[in-house]
């Protein structure tokens, strides 16, 4: 690591610790030419990636659009923005996972409401009527049927046991 004082390419590092996300290393660094000290952070190199959108066009992913729209789901429900953060972090980790370097759209709507059904029903159905684009209520009530008739067969396999 370069100096930031007077250049020289070597240093040494004094104390490494981790930061309070536990996403990077904070180093302390000690120049060996001038003395002076100076911190870097290590973070780990993710591969960026592209959605391909309905409409054929590409672009880089960006975490903060799958938040909003979770977000927007969410809102006026009991759902907290450490619940938001934990079901935005399950969805990125999941795409890096896959290890593709370009995702689909869907992909990405799919996860999301699969983590959106297991936390909040109402939520669920926000985000589906406008990632599914409901042109009618008979779509918007069979996807509510889906749901219920999946909490029905659940509660059907709890009796048998």
């Amino acid at each position: 690591m370069r100096c930031m004082f007077c250049g020289c390419e070597d240093s040494k590092v004094i104390d490494s610790r981790h930061t309070e996300d536990g996403k990077s290393i904070r180093r302390r660094r000690e120049c060996t030419g001038c003395g002076r000290r100076f911190t870097t952070f290590e973070t780990i190199e993710t591969v960026p990636f592209l959605v391909i959108k309905r409409d054929g066009t590409r672009q880089s992913y960006d975490k903060s659009k799958v938040k909003n729209g979770i977000i927007r789901a969410c809102e006026k429900r009991p759902v907290s923005m450490a619940q938001i953060d934990v079901i935005v972090n399950n969805i990125e980790k999941s795409l890096y996972n896959s290890l593709e370097q370009e995702i689909s759209s869907q992909k990405i709507g799919d996860l999301v409401m699969n983590e959106l059904k297991e936390l909040d029903e109402v939520a669920y159905i926000r985000f589906a009527a406008v990632y599914r684009q409901f042109k009618d209520s008979a779509t918007f009530f069979e996807e509510m049927s889906k749901i219920f008739n999946t909490g029905n067969q659940s509660g059907k396999d709890k009796d048998k046991n």
